[in-house]
């Protein structure tokens, strides 16, 4: 299918994840939470968060980002790709 939902760096000292975004959402959240999430690190910034795990932000709020930015991809996907995904 060729997309992708969130990208780390298994390398990084500091743990770190760039998930895609509602443009509008993605400014919100880098007005709510500067320190723990910035705009996307070599990614389109308008679409793009980097979210950095250790900086105090709830375990729930991560987690939602990560299904947000999965079922954001998902919907991008054609019919034959979700009915594919959907029976893996």
């Amino acid at each position: 299918m060729g997309k992708i939902f969130a990208l780390t760096s298994l390398d990084s000292e500091e743990a770190r994840v760039n998930l895609k975004c509602d443009p509008d959402y993605a400014v919100e959240l880098r007005e709510q939470y500067p320190e723990g999430v910035i705009p996307g690190y070599h990614m389109n910034k308008k679409h793009w968060n980097t979210v950095i795990l250790q900086n105090g932000l709830d375990n729930s709020l991560v987690r939602k980002l990560v299904d947000l930015s999965y079922d954001l991809i998902v919907a991008s996907l054609k019919k034959s790709e979700k009915e594919a995904l959907q029976s893996l």
